[in-house]
């Protein structure tokens, strides 16, 4: 791309700076949705421009700001900066470099549903981004960007930001909300849902950091000019989290489109050591295993086409690189033990489900196993499937089943063994 949609600290120094900002089309998306727009004209725009949520679900934006009632009030914004999915590491840049573009897509989320308080959960690791933030947000109200009546307007805002103790659970959005009222971080029963009955009981709109940097631009250019990129189905620009077994792996804000071929050949500079591929993974950890042939390598990294060509989910966008060398036994067993680690304890299957994996890859990477093992470990995941109070438990089996079924034979050899 020639110019950063996202990521524009890549192109304009001390971004992170309010000046710097201001002085390069900052706040101005915000200060046209206060003097120009209802509120529900930025939603309408944001709903024509197509975006879908970056953290993972891929659900239509504007459609999820609209389920919030109109006739329950207060409305609170809270967004999920609790990034904490292995290979996942996008969001900890835009807030860290490019901090003002999130706060003000944070700020035009509020006045789109009217909320006059927002939070930033983020996950407890990263108290240096609170700290940060903190500063900006001060920045802001200092400048009468946000506080009482901002910039004359009738529109109050205040932000407020929440660490939490560094569970991946509170990724999930009602476990989120949870630790927000100072409860245990563990998921809701579902519904009702955060946008009826979230905060303290209230309509609550939780959005992904991602999804949020993305508004100021929609809102400034339009939701035509948005559409320019991406798929019809999927438009936009995506920050895709390369990692694993490549060779120059970061963050590349690319176009929803581009293959796997173009992303960890072209931009990614190939498999390091010029080995040969084996498998990608689209979500991070909790994503399928998929065979890297020349059906995967040439799908395109959209939200349709994932689910359609490969049947697996785009997700985050998280995409891990594995070559010949891995073992995907080793890899199941490095996964399984994360998710075990993680489970929160509230629901059977996922508690006992995900010790009982991690009991079994654990023999089959010791070599202790025997070939009833493999079936016992896939048939364990199976039964977790859609049991689960939410997506963790889910989650855990994914590569579970995907790579006992792809790469039956890494496993087989440590039977042998």
């Amino acid at each position: 791309m020639d110019k950063y949609i996202l990521l524009r600290h890549r192109d304009v120094p001390q971004i992170d700076q309010l000046e710097v900002y201001r002085a390069h089309d900052g706040f101005v998306a915000f200060e046209k949705a206060l003097n120009t727009m209802k509120p529900a004209d930025v939603m309408a725009e944001v709903k024509a421009s197509g975006l879908r949520g970056r953290g993972g679900a891929g659900f239509p934006t504007g459609i999820k700001w609209g389920f919030l009632p109109s006739n329950s009030w207060p409305h609170y914004v809270v967004a999920n900066a609790d990034e904490s999915e292995p290979g996942t590491f996008k969001d900890r840049e835009i807030m860290e470099s490019n901090p003002f573009q999130f706060l003000e897509g944070l700020m035009l989320a509020s006045f789109a549903v009217q909320a006059n308080c927002a939070y930033v959960y983020l996950r407890g690791e990263f108290w240096q981004v609170a700290e940060l933030l903190n500063e900006k947000i001060k920045d802001l109200e200092t400048a009468g960007l946000l506080g009482e009546k901002i910039l004359g307007s009738e529109y109050s805002l205040h932000i407020y930001t929440h660490l939490g103790a560094g569970a991946y659970i509170c990724g999930e959005e009602t476990a989120l909300l949870e630790s927000l009222e100072g409860k245990m971080g563990q998921p809701r029963l579902r519904p009702p849902f955060p946008a009826v009955e979230g905060l303290y009981g209230k309509p609550t709109l939780v959005n992904n950091v991602e999804t949020l940097t993305n508004v100021p631009p929609i809102i400034q250019h339009g939701a035509d000019w948005y559409r320019g990129f991406g798929t019809e189905q999927s438009p936009g620009v995506k920050i895709f989290s390369l990692s694993g077994c490549v060779k120059n792996p970061g963050n590349y804000e690319l176009p929803l489109g581009v293959t796997y071929q173009d992303l960890v050949y072209k931009y990614g500079g190939g498999i390091a050591g010029d080995r040969k591929i084996k498998a990608v993974m689209s979500a991070g950890a909790s994503s399928d295993v998929v065979i890297a042939d020349e059906h995967t390598m040439t799908t395109p990294l959209a939200y349709e086409t994932c689910s359609e060509r490969l049947n697996a989910p785009l997700g985050s966008a998280s995409v891990i690189v594995l070559d010949e060398s891995v073992d995907m036994a080793w890899l199941v067993d490095k996964t399984i033990n994360f998710f075990k680690h993680e489970s929160c304890g509230k629901c059977t299957p996922c508690r006992e489900g995900t010790y009982w994996m991690n009991n079994l890859t654990r023999r089959i990477v010791k070599n202790e196993a025997e070939f009833s093992d493999i079936d016992l470990l896939r048939n364990v995941a199976i039964q977790m499937q859609g049991k689960c109070l939410c997506a963790l438990g889910e989650f855990a089996t994914i590569a579970v089943v995907t790579a006992v079924d792809r790469f039956h034979a890494d496993f087989e050899q440590h039977v042998r063994s």
